[in-house]
């Protein structure tokens, strides 16, 4: 293999790190290290939000699932761009002015317990610790995902794979904190916009065209295979639709809202978002069905390399190496976010509520920056073992978080009646819907677990609260004011 290729991966780890200690110079303290100080502008905003999302599933899952099974998979993706479009039009405004309004929140749970002035904190304890065990799987899921990558592209070992990819996002994360972060997910986001765009179009460019192609795909793939609707049930498109609820409940998504810079900035932000998220992820299915015909005579074993395999093939070492980098953006964009979320939740949550109330603004950055090693350190021990049943349960960590805490984040931000006791039983009924119903299958129960677990924290968080008290009269008047 070119030592062209391995070489291009070591650049991009570089200048990523690179980035991380530039943002450095602009941390000066814990808002900073967590929000930015709130000055991220639309651009940064708007591709980051896209790069943290998205992952590896974008470059790697969905292209595989289109090669395998053909377009009868783009329910999932018209599912995302419906929960990503509502995410940014009625949720991100509001978000926004809310946790500004509620004490400064600088995390979810920081702003679960002002906006209900729980003074219980169990509000804050609950969510925190959701939080801490989703996000702990799903950064243990993205760190064995990028060794794969080393793995099978460089040849080296699993396990130095694994320290590689983990000590770079770490150092990152670590040293820049958010703007860090966001930075680095900035220019992931081009990566992996003009790597989806590029490849199908080389593709179906060295096949003959776009109708050379095409039939190809139609020859070579499955049965059905240029036909959405082929051997989908209403169950299975609503299922598949109900991923898009999960946005409104995704901590790290979430961030980037009470991140931008003021209000006037999401419109534009939201324009550039969507945009991005369209032509992506038409990338990511051009490049499944381009896979289809390009390797008719010599089908992968493993769908899910589609991306990389066309890479390779079609390309100089050189260029396959940035395209390569492309995907390892996409992991390392969603782990950081994800390390940077939980270890504010350690700092803000936990260190400064529970513990010591009276920490300092330097206190509080350095437990968040040792927290992104202890939270690294735990991941990495989970995913030593690429085998292990840690990984089964990141396939629904995306639904317990919408299920979780999306309904909640919806009414608190619509509903001034809700109560901090609805707020808590949303949340629990929310989180157990998923987890139980995943354990079922058949009929009704082959949905996605997302969708039960919804409306089951939305009917929790309404019952609870209309059984209840009215909510305290500082708490109304505080929805008064963001509401108008």
């Amino acid at each position: 293999m070119s030592a062209v290729l391995p070489l291009t991966i070591a650049v991009y780890l570089v200048a990523m790190l690179a980035l991380g200690v530039a943002a450095y110079r602009f941390t000066d303290n814990f808002k900073d290290y967590i929000l930015g100080g709130r000055q991220l502008g639309r651009w940064v905003t708007a591709l980051s939000a896209g790069a943290s999302d998205m992952s590896g599933w974008l470059m790697l899952g969905l292209p595989g699932a289109v090669y395998l099974y053909g377009l009868n998979q783009i329910w999932i993706a018209i599912g995302l761009v419906a929960g990503a479009l509502f995410n940014w039009r009625f949720i991100a405004r509001r978000l926004r002015r809310y946790t500004e309004a509620a004490g400064d929140a600088l995390t979810l749970p920081d702003y679960f317990e002002n906006r209900f002035d729980d003074r219980s904190r169990v509000l804050r304890v609950a969510s925190a610790f959701v939080i801490l065990i989703f996000f702990t799987i799903y950064t243990s899921a993205g760190l064995v995902s990028g060794a794969i990558l080393f793995e099978q592209v460089f040849g080296l070992d699993y396990h130095w794979a694994l320290a590689i990819g983990a000590v770079s996002i770490l150092g990152y994360t670590a040293i820049g904190g958010f703007l860090g972060v966001c930075w680095t997910d900035t220019v992931q986001g081009v990566m992996m916009f003009f790597a989806l765009l590029i490849v199908p179009a080389v593709a179906m460019s060295a096949m003959g065209g776009l109708a050379l192609a095409t039939g190809s795909a139609v020859d070579a793939g499955p049965a059905g295979v240029l036909d959405a609707f082929h051997d989908v049930s209403l169950v299975g498109a609503i299922s598949l639709m109900a991923w898009g609820l999960g946005y409104f409940g995704q901590p790290h998504i979430l961030a980037r809202f009470m991140a931008i810079r003021d209000e006037r900035s999401i419109p534009g932000a939201q324009l550039i978002g969507m945009t991005w998220m369209v032509l992506a992820l038409y990338g990511a299915v051009a490049t499944g069905l381009a896979g289809i015909g390009y390797f008719a005579a010599a089908p992968l074993s493993n769908p899910e390399t589609v991306f990389l395999a066309l890479s390779q093939a079609l390309f100089s070492p050189a260029v396959a190496g940035v395209l390569l980098a492309a995907v390892l953006a996409a992991v390392m964009s969603t782990v950081s976010s994800q390390l940077l979320v939980s270890s504010s939740v350690i700092a803000e949550d936990f260190w400064k509520r529970l513990f010591r109330p009276r920490a300092e603004a330097p206190e509080l950055l350095k437990v968040g920056r040792g927290s992104v090693v202890l939270i690294s350190a735990a991941a990495i021990l989970l995913a030593l073992d690429r085998d292990s049943t840690v990984l089964s349960l990141v396939a629904y960590a995306w639904a317990g978080f919408g299920a979780a805490f999306g309904p909640v984040v919806i009414l608190s931000l619509f509903w001034g009646r809700m109560t901090r006791n609805g707020a808590l039983a949303g949340m629990i009924a929310g989180a157990v819907t998923v987890i139980v119903w995943k354990q079922l299958s058949g009929g009704i129960f082959d949905l996605y677990e997302i969708l039960p677990g919804f409306v089951a924290g939305m009917a929790a968080i309404v019952a609870v609260s209309l059984a209840g008290r009215q909510p305290p009269a500082v708490v109304r008047a505080a929805h008064d004011f963001v509401a108008h």
